[in-house]
């Protein structure tokens, strides 16, 4: 008998594994107790309750802030949830306050709030879910100001997460013509299509100066390797740290120019800092195989590009999602909607970095036109990095990280790629869309809270739409 050596189809999927923190973090509460009070409380129970000892050490909490054998005078901080139900109970004994500590996480892009939820869904690769409900506010600056609708268009059936109906996640990224052209006998000539399928639409940025360690690099290549995306690594410290392979897309600068020339594998993408006509004409004629990115300001004309051969442009902005005062929302509309508008965007990818820092900032930034998405500060955070003040140029950013442990490190960054992939499919089921591609710049999916509040409150006196 003849064994099937065909390889077997294989569902595209992450493999999540608990990783707990490395490092402890400051609770979100603190809670106040004023000994001498909760003794003289104490003391009148025993009185009242006539030395029943079940009844006045009973805790008032039922998530056991006071635990301990001592109770209140020594505290479970970091168990508090802030209910307040002591507070209510006791108010002369104890009092919780917001710590300190815990808000000075991240910055203010990227606050506590996002911290805490980038880290649970790099421990646990679970999407979060809060019991209570969502408690903030429905509308905001930046990515807070564009809602999905999905409520119309709802197809229960298409449930990726759970496998009823598989949603494709994979994106294209290279070069791809608008027209094939053949000879008289059939074969292809001019330009052919070349390019690289990911199943996640999200790569890893470079990280800043300041964190390029080789144990971190080591971790991001080799996560990109096993989620099957890619990690943008600068040319010199690929070179020199020895990050080889098919996940590595080297960063080429000026600075770095004559790294390229020790480059002794074979790329499957390599990135060119800036656009330099000369320099990439360099890089096709040294690696006609690989596929060229041109990395530019936000604001770059992709129109003008395209017709100087560029057919990979990713656009950059700072770690709050910013260029010359503008959001990157409103940049990446504008980019898509040029090249729409010359009937050239299928020839053009594009990849965006900066600002995207919440799982939901991912479909977002696709329906606003986005091939793909390049992710950096998110990573950060997920290996428990802590920012030394605002965490916003990429190269003066100061960031630090904890003793990494690559095995913990590729576990914490696959869990989070798994996390923020459930809630694409999430996004995609709702919508009724059974693969991401379709979902790039269709902005009829979604809606712009201050165009929703202009034509529901333009004519009542007083209005003022920049307010």
């Amino acid at each position: 008998m003849v064994a099937d050596r065909q390889p077997r189809y294989r569902r595209y999927r992450i493999e999540i594994r608990p990783a707990p923190d490395l490092v402890r973090l400051p609770p979100r509460f603190r809670v106040e107790v004023k000994k001498h009070r909760l003794i003289s409380l104490v003391l009148k129970e025993l009185i009242h309750y006539r030395a029943n000892l079940p009844v006045v050490l009973s805790r008032p909490c039922v998530y056991g802030v006071f635990s301990r054998p001592i109770g209140g005078l020594a505290p479970k901080e970091e168990l508090c949830v802030g209910c307040l139900r002591c507070t209510v109970q006791y108010p002369e004994v104890v009092q919780i306050y917001p710590n300190p500590e815990r808000e000075r996480l991240g910055d203010s892009y990227l606050g506590p709030a996002c911290v805490d939820t980038l880290l649970y869904e790099a421990r646990t690769g679970h999407v979060p879910v809060r019991g209570a409900g969502y408690r903030g506010p429905f509308g905001g600056a930046g990515w807070d100001g564009m809602w999905t609708d999905m409520s119309e268009i709802v197809r229960p059936t298409r449930d990726g997460i759970h496998g009823r109906e598989f949603i494709s996640t994979a994106v294209d990224i290279g070069e791809k013509p608008a027209l094939l052209a053949f000879d008289e006998q059939g074969q292809p000539v001019g330009t052919l299509p070349k390019v690289i399928t990911l199943q996640v639409p999200f790569l890893f940025d470079r990280p800043p100066p300041s964190a390029r360690s080789r144990r971190l690099l080591e971790i991001l290549t080799r996560a990109a390797r096993e989620i099957d995306t890619l990690a943008m690594v600068p040319i010199d410290l690929a070179i020199r740290f020895e990050l080889a392979g098919p996940s590595v897309v080297p960063v080429v600068g000026e600075e770095t120019w004559r790294w390229l020339g020790q480059l002794n594998w074979l790329p499957r993408m390599i990135a060119l800092e800036g656009w330099d006509r000369e320099r990439v004409a360099e890089l096709r004629r040294r690696l006609p195989e690989s596929i060229h990115c041109a990395r530019v300001p936000m604001e770059s004309d992709v129109l003008e590009l395209l017709r100087q051969g560029a057919r990979v442009v990713h656009l950059t902005a700072d770690y709050h999602g910013r260029r010359n005062g503008r959001f990157v929302m409103d940049l990446i509309r504008q980019a898509h909607q040029r090249l729409v508008d010359a009937g050239v965007r299928e020839e053009v990818t594009l990849i965006g970095s900066g600002g995207i820092v919440m799982a939901e900032h991912v479909p977002k930034a696709i329906i606003c036109g986005l091939d793909a998405v390049a992710l950096d500060t998110a990573l950060w955070v997920a290996l428990q990095a802590r920012f030394a003040g605002e965490c916003r140029d990429p190269e003066t950013a100061l960031v630090s990280f904890p003793r990494l442990e690559p095995a913990w490190g590729v576990q914490r960054l696959k869990n989070l790629a798994a996390s923020w992939r459930d809630q694409l499919l999430e996004v995609l089921g709702a919508m009724g869309l059974r693969e991401v591609r379709r979902l790039r710049g269709e902005l009829g999916r979604c809606m712009w809270q201050a165009e929703l509040e202009r034509e529901a409150f333009a004519e009542v006196a007083g209005y003022c739409a920049d307010a």
